[in-house]
């Protein structure tokens, strides 16, 4: 038996875990610019996430449908889309994955994956509400 045509790595789990769980380390990372996670989940979620940001800076209605498809959150696709991809200046290499040490409880080999340009988000701020106090109400004496 040989394994020639086979990408990417199962984790120990069956297509739709494995989907969810790399979907959800995908957000964690654009959502916090940096995760720490095992060296092959790190490995394997550089590898999807780095098409996703060239999809991103390319723009398009195609490229963004895709990429709310792909991540399943319309909330970070929108700010992958908006906020980071025109903030990054190079054409590939956008991730950067630094070994972390070993996880205590298995000695897992963990890795830290970020984005290798800065990257600096515009909060709007929203506007605060004065705090208004009720007048105070006399009790009537009976």
């Amino acid at each position: 038996m040989h394994r020639h045509g086979y990408k990417g790595r199962k984790f120990g789990r069956e297509t739709d875990q494995r989907r969810a769980l790399t979907r959800g380390l995908m957000c964690s990372l654009i959502k916090e610019q940096s995760i720490t996670t095992t060296l092959a989940r790190a490995k394997e979620i550089r590898r999807e996430t780095e098409k996703l940001i060239t999809r991103a800076k390319k723009g398009g209605l195609f490229n963004r449908r895709l990429i709310i498809a792909r991540l399943n959150d319309l909330e970070t696709a929108t700010l992958l889309i908006d906020e980071i991809a025109p903030q990054i200046k190079r054409d590939s290499g956008y991730l950067r994955i630094e070994r972390a040490g070993f996880r205590r409880g298995d000695n897992a080999e963990m890795g830290t994956i970020s984005f290798v340009d800065e990257i600096s988000f515009e909060k709007k701020e929203e506007p605060k509400k004065p705090a208004t106090k009720k007048p105070a109400t006399k009790k009537e004496a009976k």
